[in-house]
């Protein structure tokens, strides 16, 4: 994304209710820390936005004309390209499980409350500020200098197992997914769900040199991967080292990456 923490996070608005888009904006006006680049009234509308300005944070209501909030993330998920940090802002509130299932980062119910959207900007901000800035290619044998001795932000995990809310390394995870927008915890000693509410945010407090994002519902230790075995239609399998071994699909997209980087 072309803008970070430091700058104010660049914004689109898709509402088909005008009134909508100018109490959210305003709402995000008061709030600060959000610039709004553009609003749309369909979901067509949005993704011309989205593909012209390229926003950090997207706002988008379910039900529009012509193409729907959940429809717009599906068609943005089906690029492979990254995606902006989609939070739903609607009266419904029947989809939010197929929201967080396609990774949305947060559902908001209408009437906005101001304290709960503003929550949801310091979500973002958080998330922003994790993602590593762009910078041109380097030579694959020669690590960039802002890289050296560069740790994560984050190195303690939560794993909530029954009652109890362990802490565990974050070198611990063997792997995370989500299931109707339950993120559950995998590591070499136990499992349990997280805190976080989308496998998006969780990966941002990870290590990107070793944890990877298989298949949408799947982030990996690439450093616990046991075995990897072709599947079906020209894709890959991750046997993990888990006290399961459990198995891991790899979609066809990362399925191309992992040819690569391993020269399969």
């Amino acid at each position: 994304m072309p803008l970070r923490a430091t700058s104010p996070i660049s914004a689109i608005i898709a509402d088909d209710e005008e009134l909508a888009r100018e109490e959210l904006k305003f709402l995000l006006a008061e709030i600060g820390g959000v610039e709004v680049l553009g609003t749309a009234a369909n979901g067509l509308e949005a993704l011309d936005l989205i593909a012209r300005l390229e926003p950090a944070l997207v706002f988008l209501d379910i039900q529009m004309p012509g193409l729907d909030g959940l429809g717009v993330l599906r068609r943005l998920r089906e690029t492979g390209e990254e995606i902006p940090h989609i939070v739903f802002s609607t009266a419904w509130d029947q989809y939010a499980i197929e929201a967080f299932r396609l990774d949305a980062m947060d559902y908001i119910l209408k009437p906005v409350d101001r304290e709960r959207l503003a929550e949801t900007v310091e979500r973002a901000r958080r998330m922003v500020a994790a993602q590593p800035p762009e910078s041109p290619v380097e030579s694959v044998d020669e690590e960039p200098e802002s890289e050296k001795g560069r740790m994560p932000n984050f190195t303690r995990l939560v794993v909530r197992a029954g009652p109890r809310n362990l802490v565990v390394d974050q070198k611990e995870l063997v792997y995370a997914t989500i299931d109707d927008g339950v993120i559950t915890l995998v590591t070499s000693q136990t499992e349990g769900q997280s805190t976080y509410r989308t496998l998006e945010e969780l990966q941002a407090t990870l290590d990107p040199e070793v944890f990877w994002r298989a298949h949408r519902s799947y982030v990996v230790n690439l450093n616990r991967v046991r075995e990897i075995t072709p599947w079906f239609k020209s894709t890959w399998q991750l046997k993990m080292d888990d006290k399961r071994n459990s198995e891991i699909p790899v979609s066809r997209t990362q399925s191309r990456r992992l040819r690569e980087m391993l020269n399969l």
